[in-house]
């Protein structure tokens, strides 16, 4: 059996994409042991824009039915229905014969799921991390992207490592942020978890 991760984000460099790839292994730690321990093959893949994940997803999934192809975005808005229900609705993407297993959401961007974890945020950024500009909410997925996005903005300006970029700050972020307590605040990073352990 294998599995393979197709994820959005990491631009269009392909040092971008490596970096992100590296630091979301690190996230989804729990899983990769699972899979090796069970001698499952399990690849991620950082694929850019939005849609271009989607393509690459759609074709793999074709292509490989013998492989647990797995799609995950942002899903930019708040979610009321499933997964693939959402995405058809805002993206107008099509997913004939898909498993809503296969569809995996991070609620409502990745950033929610670093703003999660307000003490590695702290640790990592250092002195003058503003943690009051974060919002404070247990159930980070009602709150929209923008002020999540801006949030972190404000909470890093006057650090050393200076206001979070993507690019620049997500990887590293990733590596470090702690995936019980994301999961904690953000039901479908919890669902993403459960879902691939018990596939495996």
């Amino acid at each position: 059996m294998e599995f393979k991760i197709y994820f959005e984000g990491g631009g269009d460099s392909t040092a971008g994409k490596a970096s992100l790839r590296q630091g979301m292994r690190h996230f989804l730690g729990e899983l990769f042991d699972a899979a090796r321990e069970r001698s499952i093959r399990c690849n991620l893949v950082a694929c850019g824009s939005r849609n271009d994940t989607f393509d690459r997803f759609k074709h793999e999934a074709a292509a490989s039915p013998e492989t647990f192809c797995v799609l995950l975005v942002d899903s930019e808005d708040a979610v009321k229905t499933g997964p693939i229900s959402h995405l058809t609705r805002r993206d107008s993407w099509s997913f004939a014969d898909t498993d809503e297993n296969s569809i995996h959401l991070m609620v409502r961007t990745m950033e929610t799921w670093i703003v999660a974890d307000q003490q590695s945020l702290a640790d990592y950024y250092g002195h003058h991390f503003n943690a009051k500009a974060l919002p404070v909410t247990d159930d980070l997925e009602t709150v929209d992207k923008r002020t999540i996005r801006g949030g972190l903005k404000r909470a890093t300006r006057k650090t050393q490592k200076g206001s979070y970029e993507k690019i620049r700050h997500a990887s590293d972020l990733l590596a470090r942020i702690d995936p019980a307590t994301v999961r904690r605040r953000c039901r479908h990073c919890d669902r993403l978890f459960v879902t691939l352990s018990a596939k495996m």
